[in-house]
C-alpha cells in the first residue's frame, strides 16, 4: 500500500514552515533576517530550466540570491534573497505532519547554508545534504 500523502491548506503549510524555522539552530536562523521565505505550490518551468532540471525531477526548495561570500559592497543585490519552498513536492514526499516539519526544517537549513556560501558537498559533510 502506498503511503498517505500529506495535503494541507496554504495556512496550515505556512504554520508548519514557521514551526520548522523555530527548530533550526539559532546560529543558522539569525541569517534569515535578510532572506525572504516564499512558499509556492511547485517550482515554475523557468526555475527548473535555469537549474537544468526536468519537470519530473523533485525540488523541495531553492535559495535564490547572491551568497554572502560573493557579494560586493560596491554592488549590492538588486533583489532580496529568497528561499522558495515548494509545497506540493514536500507534501508528496512526506507521509505525516511530523515528517513534513522535519523535511521543511532540513530544506530551510540547507538553503540558508547556500546563502552562506556552502556547497552541496560541504552540506553533505554537515549532514544537511
Amino acid at each position: 500500500m502506498a503511503g498517505k500523502k500529506t495535503r494541507l491548506t496554504t495556512k496550515e503549510f505556512d504554520a508548519i514552515v514557521q514551526q520548522a524555522i523555530e527548530r533550526i539552530p539559532e546560529e543558522m536562523r539569525r541569517h534569515l533576517e535578510n532572506i525572504m521565505i516564499s512558499v509556492q505550490r511547485r517550482p515554475s518551468a523557468e526555475m527548473l530550466a535555469e537549474l537544468d532540471m526536468g519537470p519530473d525531477e523533485t525540488l523541495f526548495g531553492i535559495y535564490w540570491g547572491v551568497p554572502l561570500p560573493e557579494r560586493l559592497v560596491t554592488e549590492p543585490p538588486l533583489y532580496p534573497d529568497t528561499i522558495f519552498l515548494f509545497q506540493e513536492p514536500l507534501e508528496q514526499f512526506c507521509r505525516s505532519r511530523e515528517e513534513l516539519v522535519e523535511e521543511i526544517e532540513i530544506t530551510v537549513a540547507h538553503e540558508i547554508a547556500h546563502a552562506l556560501g556552502l556547497s552541496d558537498e560541504e552540506l553533505d559533510d554537515l549532514g544537511y545534504g
